[in-house]
């Protein structure tokens, strides 16, 4: 356990080396993915729509305008003058390398953007794409890759319907390596047929292989999604608040403090989202994290309080 300290979020350690608040803006640059298109299968996973955690997935404007539509957001509510471009929303890495780069080079316009981080699959991370991040990663460019593996169990990932393995997983971060690419390690905690300890088992391996970011997200119930429809019919039960805490806590616990958090929890848009309610309140589930793992801390006679700062 590396329960006694602070976390190492990524909030805090963009802070640390930039002197200053960076903050991730969402950009929808209209990629599909190969679990909708037939490549690798169809209908996409059985939790996905878009819509529901990114605000230009309906009709997406230039990657330039949802900067600057973010910037003015983002300075009035946090304050923040620098900027790091999160390809969020589907596959982005699934294009032609000429194409990606085009897309990449225009956040990077912008002044105020001081990096890139890309939200892709592991199936979809040719050498070319990391040859690409390395060269801007050797520009002096904050570059993260950010790999939606979800859960170490290949029978959930079939049974989400997610179109790869742990064995891609693995195999990407081995090449990311290889050109010194950052990567973050999305994990869903609550998938349908998991409990806490495939949550722990996951996180377990995927520290073994070696991350340099960890994302968890509460599995959320959103509209339009085949979840939904299990959800509907009792097939799926949402997770319980206490219950993630409770696990999410565990999870940071035994985290190493050199892994940088980017995210603790995540939020749905109100008119999308089934269950669970309480994921509509970030603030509620990280103030939760933080006092739990300061009650843990004192316990085992430890002075040092958490700091989340979650970006």
């Amino acid at each position: 356990m590396y329960l006694p300290g602070v976390i190492h979020s990524f909030g805090s350690a963009m802070q640390r080396k930039y002197g200053e608040k960076v903050h991730k803006l969402a950009i929808n640059a209209a990629f599909t993915c190969p679990n909708r298109d037939g490549s690798r299968g169809t209908g996409g996973c059985t939790f996905c729509n878009n819509v529901s955690f990114s605000p230009h997935a309906r009709q997406p404007v230039s990657v330039m305008e949802q900067i600057e539509q973010g910037k003015k957001v983002v300075r009035k509510r946090t304050g923040a003058k620098k900027y790091i471009a999160y390809f969020q929303a589907y596959t982005n890495t699934y294009a032609d390398i000429a194409r990606l780069k085009e897309l990449y080079d225009q956040a990077l316009e912008d002044d105020d953007v001081v990096g890139l981080s890309i939200g892709t699959r592991p199936d979809c991370v040719p050498d070319p794409v990391l040859v690409l991040l390395a060269e801007y990663q050797q520009q002096g460019y904050e570059v993260w890759l950010e790999l939606g593996l979800q859960s170490a169990f290949d029978s959930t990932l079939a049974r989400v319907n997610r179109g790869h393995g742990f064995a891609e997983y693995v195999q990407a971060i081995k090449r990311a390596y290889r050109y010194k690419v950052q990567v973050c390690t999305h994990l869903i905690v609550g998938l349908p047929g998991e409990d806490a300890g495939h949550n722990l088992s996951s996180l377990q391996q995927v520290l073994q292989v070696g991350t340099q970011g960890l994302k968890l997200h509460p599995l959320h119930v959103v509209k339009g999604t085949q979840l939904a429809n299990q959800w509907r019919r009792g097939e799926y039960k949402a997770m319980a608040f206490n219950d993630y805490i409770d696990l999410a806590t565990e999870m940071v616990a035994r985290t190493p403090p050199d892994v940088i958090f980017h995210r603790l929890t995540a939020t749905a848009a109100p008119r999308l989202l089934l269950a669970p309610q309480w994921c509509a309140y970030k603030w509620r589930v990280l103030n939760a994290i933080h006092d739990q793992l300061i009650l843990q801390t004192r316990s085992q006679g430890s002075s040092l309080d958490y700091k989340l700062k979650i970006g």
